[in-house]
């Protein structure tokens, strides 16, 4: 009489009772998944490397961080651990200028130019991942090739431009170009659109969904990672900008968190006395937000990055 064996759950593989190996001998899937543990001197080097980059990319906000807690004599003596711990600075550059209506601005401006451009460099990226038209790829190339302009080749037209239209002086120049794409965000979109099944698509068309409902329903829902790099992105690249808020904003009530912090710096910076460790705090200040922020999101920008270069 046989024994009855068990039954196995659909689509579980039963376990080898000879050390995780298949039949044939060889090692099964798991057992070459399962990491080893062991230390191998061959990876010293690699050890070592790391740690000193490591060590040097930290070193300068180590540094940062303890100035900012050091009274104005202790600055610069180059000692990581302060002598005296001043954690009013902190609080002195609440007092001394009005950094929360900065990050006030800051958000606004960074909120406005990630959303826009994400929204129309998808729109493009998508129009070049879709349609099949004549000079579509030379067109592309234009595209790409505006990202040979440097900034200052372009700068005075375009503050002509916003100058015409009355809008110098307000926050608007400094997202307001984003309404148009950016050429380096349409690049990164366009790979990842043109990895998702064109049968989606197809299908869709068939059951009569326009073009933009394509975009709108398709694309957009299943590009979620690579929008969260760029919008992302684009959150770090306006909080940090400094050189157009330097060039539209003249009224310190619009003043975004780089362009205050200049302000900070020619008041506390210059002169017989100088407040570096004010300097520091409303550095660290600034930097705080984008910390958390790729905190938060740093799954979803290692899952973006690793799919950006799926092509179909």
């Amino acid at each position: 009489m046989t024994a009855i064996r068990p039954l196995q759950n659909p689509g579980t593989e039963p376990e080898q009772a000879d050390g995780g190996r298949d039949p044939g001998g060889s090692p099964t899937r798991a057992a070459r998944a399962k990491p080893t543990g062991r230390f191998s001197l061959r990876q010293l080097p690699y050890l070592a490397v790391l740690l000193l980059a490591s060590v040097v990319f930290i070193y300068p906000f180590v540094w940062a961080i303890s100035a900012s807690l050091k009274p104005r004599t202790e600055v610069f003596d180059n000692s990581l651990l302060p002598h005296a711990w001043r954690f009013a600075n902190y609080s002195d550059v609440w007092s001394y200028a009005p950094v929360l209506r900065w990050i006030g601005n800051s958000v606004t401006v960074a909120l406005a130019a990630a959303v826009t451009v994400t929204l129309s460099s998808a729109m493009v990226a998508f129009g070049f991942a879709y349609f099949r038209f004549p000079l579509r790829n030379l067109l592309f190339g234009l595209v790409l090739a505006t990202m040979m302009l440097p900034g200052a080749a372009t700068m005075i037209p375009v503050y002509l431009i916003w100058h015409r239209l009355g809008l110098t002086g307000t926050q608007v120049p400094l997202w307001g170009q984003n309404l148009f794409g950016s050429a380096f965000y349409i690049f990164l979109l366009r790979q990842f659109f043109l990895g998702l099944p064109r049968e989606f698509f197809e299908a869709a068309r068939v059951d009569g969904c326009s073009f933009f409902g394509l975009f709108w329903r398709i694309a957009l829902p299943l590009s979620r990672p690579a929008l969260i790099v760029v919008f992302v992105f684009e959150i770090q690249a306006s909080w940090t900008d400094l050189l157009r808020p330097l060039i539209y904003l003249q009224d310190p009530s619009l003043f975004t968190l780089p362009r205050g912090l200049k302000s900070v710096i020619d008041t506390f910076g210059n002169g017989g006395e100088q407040h570096w460790e004010i300097i520091m705090a409303a550095s660290l200040i600034a930097t705080a937000p984008l910390i958390l922020l790729f905190a938060f999101a740093q799954r979803h920008i290692m899952d973006g990055i690793a799919s950006q270069g799926r092509k179909g």
